[in-house]
Formats: structure tokens, C-alpha cells, sequence
């Protein structure tokens, strides 16, 4: 899977959450052990809008949702022919692992909200720039201390997103690894798809080989979706690529 060049679609709100906050937590961990002050303004940065998502959605019951969802989904599979019932129940054991570290070991609002250095940060990064030495002298003297401490600060504070990131884990890797791969043609670069109303799909899988010298622009709703093959010289204006083109597709339904 990881040779390909993956391209995602969100069909709903809910999903469209948890794959920004995905990003966000990628992003976090790679510059975390950083030992420049760079790596800490920008572990800082990410863990910030973290934090602000937390303060616009209740992301805990989001998660617990979606975990009761995909619970009941995996269960109506027990009877399928063929299927393997020790991954299945494996699967369920994890959904209910989270399930109960959720509701029992999770605040309803942000943890780190009460943080003050992170709180005077906050309010100056919408500013551009607003963040420099002069604008935050508490902020400048912690970025002034050993790499090893700053670390240990940016550790401690993550790890208050710990179930959080978890969950995300197991719920999008099971989505994602519920469809199947199909190879599908898009004629004159373009795709279009209806999509089952009964059985909604939560995520769109647009795979091509890294190669390409053309992307993939998906749109779509509950009814339907497009797939539209774009390429661009030098990032100047980009234009439809109106060949056929072969690609790998997954809609992902769990």
C-alpha cells in the first residue's frame, strides 16, 4: 500500500475531523525530537491547533460514536461466509478497549486549555509573526531552555492526547481497511461513481502509482462522487489530464 500515492475523500463531517486531527498528530510526532527551536515552535504550533479543534467539537463523544458504529458493523459481519472470526473478535476487543478508556479516563473539554504559556501563544498566532521574541518574552525564555527539557514539556503535554490519537488509529485503520481495492478507468480523465444511500460510504480511496505526472481531484456527497485527473508544468495553472487513465479505488463503507 505505502508505494502508492494516495489521494482521500471524506464524506462526512465527522470523518473530515478526524483525518485533519491525523495530519495533525503526524505532523506533531515529526517534529517533536527536534532539538532546534525550530522543531519545538512548530511541535507547539501543531499541538495548538489541536487544541483547537478540541475547543470547537466534543471530539470524545465523536470518537465514542463513531467506535459504537463501527462496533455494531463488525458485529453484523460475524455471519458472513468466510470471514475470520479470531481477527473479528480481536478487532471488537480493541473497539471496546478504547470504549471504556474513553468513558472513563478522558476530560469533556481540552486539557491543555488552562495552560497559561500555551494560552498567551494562542493569542498571538493568528497574528503573522506574532510570535516573535519581542511579542512573547515567556515563550522566547522557553525556547532558551535545553532542547532536553523543552522536549520533556512537549511530551507531557501530547501525552494528554493519548486515547484520543489512539482511537483515531484503530477507527481509521479499520475503515480504511474495510474496502476492497478495485482497478476502475477513468475516461478522458474523469470519474464518476453513484454510491448506495442504505449502506453509506464514510471514505473515498483514490491510489496511483507515484510516477504519475498528474493528481487526483475528488468531490462528492452521499449520492455520488467524481474523480478528476489534473496536471500542472512548473505548478502554473493546472488543467484537466483528458487521457484514460488506469487507477485503484476503494470505497470505504465500515
Amino acid at each position: 500500500m505505502s508505494k502508492f500515492t494516495i489521494y482521500e475523500l471524506p464524506l462526512n463531517e465527522r470523518i473530515r475531523t478526524f483525518l485533519r486531527l491525523e495530519f495533525l498528530f503526524q505532523q506533531t510526532l515529526y517534529s517533536l525530537r527536534g532539538y532546534s527551536v525550530w522543531d519545538s515552535r512548530s511541535t507547539v504550533t501543531s499541538l495548538l491547533e489541536i487544541s483547537n479543534i478540541l475547543a470547537r467539537i466534543d471530539l470524545r463523544t465523536e470518537l465514542l460514536k463513531e467506535l459504537e458504529r463501527q462496533k455494531k458493523a463488525i458485529q453484523g459481519l460475524s455471519s458472513v461466509q468466510g470471514i475470520d472470526l479470531q481477527i473479528l473478535q480481536q478487532t471488537l476487543a480493541s473497539l471496546n478497549e478504547k470504549n471504556q478508556l474513553l468513558m472513563t479516563g478522558t476530560p469533556n473539554a481540552d486539557p491543555l486549555k488552562g495552560n497559561e504559556l500555551l494560552k498567551m501563544i494562542r493569542q498571538r498566532e493568528s497574528i503573522p509573526g506574532g510570535t516573535c521574541d519581542f511579542d512573547l518574552p515567556a515563550y522566547h525564555h522557553w525556547l532558551t531552555l535545553p532542547p532536553e527539557e523543552r522536549i520533556k514539556s512537549l511530551e507531557i503535554w501530547l501525552n494528554h492526547y493519548d486515547i484520543y490519537h489512539g482511537t483515531l488509529q484503530i477507527l481509521l485503520k479499520n475503515l480504511r481497511e474495510s474496502a476492497s481495492i478495485v482497478s476502475v478507468t477513468a475516461k478522458d480523465g474523469f470519474y464518476q461513481q453513484g454510491l448506495d444511500s442504505s449502506s453509506p460510504a464514510q471514505l473515498i480511496r483514490v491510489l496511483l502509482e507515484p510516477e504519475c505526472f498528474y493528481y487526483a481531484e475528488l468531490s462528492g456527497g452521499k449520492h455520488r462522487f467524481s474523480v478528476r485527473f489534473m496536471t500542472t508544468e512548473n505548478y502554473e495553472r493546472p488543467v484537466p489530464y483528458a487521457e484514460n487513465i488506469s487507477f485503484k479505488l476503494a470505497c470505504c463503507v465500515l
